[in-house]
């Protein structure tokens, strides 16, 4: 039967299981779409026209033909195309042709992960074995021999690495790689969207080094980067590399006919608001797919969930010999030949059903599937419409389906298909100026090169920050120039995926001690507190102590059906207001606040049906930081003529909280995670403790709020120090994050709440659905 006929009787199937249960709510047929072409330009090196002819390629996609016009203008461009549309091309073309003109041309690749790297260096040297003259390209990353770099750094015309790399391995040797710096001439940014939070602001600052040190060898490279579809493509691009950016977003490539189904699991306790396991419907819709024989990728939140799928499809697919490995796992964690052997054989077609996290999410050679299935919302629309991009060959039809947990974000997005399909995707944000990052790099840039009197860092003014460093004994002034003095090397105390470098490292003590992972400061209190289940590749560790001074965590392997999740008492303290905005009976405010944290007990979660199922008493140390936030006002008269007892009130509080901090990451590029939530009274400047601790002496002290002048705020800050732009986005929304909380509150089909709203019932407290609800229909007067 021909892949068409298959995908149309699965998709049938498909409908007809849900029927009864009404799972599917929406079907969206997207219609293929012919491509756009255009000859190859007059001015390409014949010898690269024929080698691209002899791969097959006979002419260019609009959107490469346009990188090409702007590339030969000098300028600096980012490319914004779907996945599979050809956007290598975009930059393999120019690079390529400066090195045929110029052999001395130098060009450096940058890509996130080692995987991407290996996988383009693949594709860039089936082009360079057809031309007649030698190009020189090379991996350097943490894997690359010692006895190999040396010649990589004389003869390289093509280096491929990463930034973890560049920033420790290559800027601080800057003089043993003299030939690339005084010719480089372009530089390769791939999977920008990637690069965001604090990640993308430390490659900023890794960008403000490079420019110097290519200034001080008489270059001047040009960017060509390439993103997944972000709202804000130029913004991003222009802060990241602080120059200006023209952005190529009219995709030429074809495309064939795709199905995007959202599949939502039925609800089995109507009173709880508890769904059928979002990870059982995810076997059972892949099933239905994997049984009409169509290829199918299968997309896990994480690596946990990753084997647990690989487990079930096995057992479903794999009934005789013959059919083993026909099922594979894909993740972070394999060996990279395990990895490679994987993306081969399902290129070939051998494999007919991948389980993956988000690895397989960048732009891997996989070849085309027919089928992608996401266990859980991705987070984003933008990794969501990368990762539905797997499937889809130029011409055959292909299906995508979005299975939805039970998490607020998921039942938001499910829900409202419309807001998916016609929202222009979120925007991706970073703030290479926090002062912790910046600070960091300027270390390392002192170390590179030494600072002139009056020289700027990027766009900064830096001179007050090079005298506090010379107080700190880390710079010494001489002559008009900062020199760096202190013994240590700073780019090893730099970690690119996080605020600072105090991590704690987590010792596995069930055999011969080992280290198995490292965690930054912040989460360590929340995820390696005693008594805590910590994850790690699937395996489940029980922590037995946490050591601060020695910043170390010993676990032990253990197999228990719940996971913990830490109660911790966050107070806010507002120490300026950069903006506020008084919205019809409310004021929404964005601000520099002060957090104090302290993990004060955990809550044992059951897996799959979130139940809570034990808690225990913990007292650690208080975590303190300043950082940015949004918060929400509520007028005390307002909230003094709800018609509920106080302890509903200040449920409802809770519950809206609960709500806000899940519905956020609908508008910002971001983890769940990468903001904190806390309730605060503007009044007396007091933080109000979470249902857990309200009951208990100590709290009582405080008394937590006066029915009389108790204002609420609802904080939303940046979880890491100094901020990394994420809360001055909620204020620009004004009134949208607040209708879009009442619709997901409203929506929901649980009588008291659950956790696709308000929080679990238990958890939030009697009357918290019906008072969040009612003070959302009062602030939007709806």
């Amino acid at each position: 039967m021909a892949q068409n006929s298959r995908l149309l009787d699965a998709l049938a199937e498909l409908k007809k299981i849900s029927l009864a249960q009404g799972c599917i709510k929406a079907i969206k047929h997207i219609p293929r779409r012919e491509g756009n072409f255009h000859p190859f330009p007059e001015d390409v090196h014949p010898a690269l026209i024929q080698a691209l002819h002899q791969k097959g390629i006979s002419q260019l996609y609009s959107h490469q033909y346009e990188a090409w016009e702007k590339a030969r203008q000098r300028k600096n461009i980012i490319v914004v195309t779907p996945t599979a549309s050809g956007k290598t091309l975009c930059y393999n073309l120019p690079v390529l042709q400066a090195i045929l003109e110029n052999p001395s041309s130098r060009a450096i690749y940058l890509f996130p992960t080692k995987a991407l790297s290996q996988d383009q260096r693949a594709e860039l040297e089936e082009i360079i074995n057809l031309l007649p003259q030698e190009i020189r390209i090379f991996t350097y990353d943490g894997d690359t021999p010692q006895e190999a770099r040396k010649a990589i750094r004389a003869r390289g015309q093509i280096i491929l690495t990463n930034p973890d790399m560049l920033h420790t391995g290559i800027l601080p040797h800057h003089t043993k790689w003299i030939k690339l710096f005084e010719n480089l001439e372009y530089i390769i940014v791939d999977e920008l969207h990637n690069y965001r939070g604090i990640f993308g602001s430390h490659l900023a600052n890794i960008f403000r080094r490079l420019k110097r040190i290519t200034n001080f060898y008489g270059s001047s490279p040009r960017f060509i980067l390439c993103s997944a579809t972000i709202s804000n493509p130029v913004e991003m691009a222009e802060r990241m590399i602080e120059e200006p950016v023209e952005l190529i977003d009219n995709n030429g490539a074809p495309q064939g006919e795709k199905y995007f189904i959202f599949y939502n699991p039925p609800v089995v306790n109507k009173h709880l608001g508890i769904r059928r396991s979002y990870v059982n419907e995810t076997r059972r819709v892949a099933k239905v797919f994997l049984g009409k024989n169509l290829q199918t990728i299968v997309f896990a939140q994480s690596r946990l969930i990753t084997e647990v799928l690989v487990t079930y499809l096995k057992a479903d697919m794999e009934k005789n010999i013959t059919q083993e490995g026909l099922i594979r796992g894909y993740r972070g964690g394999y060996l990279p030949l395990k990895r490679r052997e994987i993306e081969k054989n399902l290129r070939e077609g051998k494999i007919l059903g991948i389980v993956s996290t988000n690895a397989l999410e960048l732009g891997i050679d996989i070849g085309s599937l027919d089928v992608a299935v996401m266990a859980g919302y991705p987070g984003t629309i933008t990794s969501t419409w990368q990762r539905a991009g797997r499937a889809g060959r130029q011409n055959a039809p292909s299906a995508a389906v979005l299975v939805a947990s039970s998490a607020p974000l998921d039942q938001f997005i499910v829900n409202n298909p419309d807001y998916f399909f016609s929202k222009s995707p979120e925007k991706a944000l970073i703030n290479p100026d926090n002062l912790s990052i910046l600070i960091s790099h300027i270390e390392c840039a002192a170390f590179e090169l030494p600072f002139q009197e009056g020289e700027k860092f990027g766009r900064l003014e830096i001179g007050e920050i090079l005298k506090f460093l010379e107080e700190e004994k880390m710079l010494h002034y001489s002559r008009g120039k900062w020199f760096w003095t202190s013994d240590a090397y700073p780019a090893d105390g730099v970690s690119l995926r996080s605020i600072t470098s105090d991590n704690f490292v987590v010792v596995d003590t069930t055999g011969k001690p080992k280290v198995i992972a490292e965690v930054d400061f912040s989460s360590a209190l929340t995820t390696l507190h005693p008594k805590a289940i910590y994850l790690c590749e699937g395996q489940q560790y029980y922590v037995e102590q946490l050591d601060f001074q020695q910043r170390k965590a010993y676990v032990k392997q253990t197999e228990v059906d719940y996971y913990t999740d830490a109660i911790d008492y966050t107070k806010i303290k507002i120490l300026d207001s950069f903006d506020q905005k008084k919205i019809d009976n409310y004021s929404i405010t964005h601000g520099e606040v002060h957090v104090a944290t302290q993990v004060v007990g955990f809550k044992k979660i059951k897996f799959h049906t979130m139940e809570n199922v034990g808690a225990g008493d913990l007292s650690l140390p208080q975590y303190e930081m300043q950082t940015t936030a949004y918060w929400l006002t509520i007028p005390s008269f307002l909230f003094k003529s709800l018609p509920y007892y106080p302890e509903q009130k200040v449920n409802g509080l809770f519950g809206l909280a609960y709500c806000l901090h899940h519905v956020a990451p609908l508008f910002m590029m971001c983890d769940f995670h990468d903001v904190g939530v806390s309730i605060g009274d503007n009044s007396t400047g007091k933080s109000v403790p979470p249902k857990e601790l309200r009951t208990k002496a100590y709290f009582q002290e405080e008394g937590f709020f006066s029915e009389t002048d108790f204002e609420p705020n609802i904080f939303i800050y940046d979880n890491y120090p100094g901020g990394i732009g994420l809360s001055p986005s909620l204020f620009e929304l004004e009134a949208e994050l607040l209708e879009r909380c009442l619709k997901t509150i409203t929506d929901c089909p649980c009588q008291e709440g659950c956790p696709s709203c308000v929080g679990p019932v238990k958890e939030s407290g009697q009357g918290a659905k019906e008072v969040a609800r009612e003070i959302l229909r009062r602030l939007l007067r709806k």
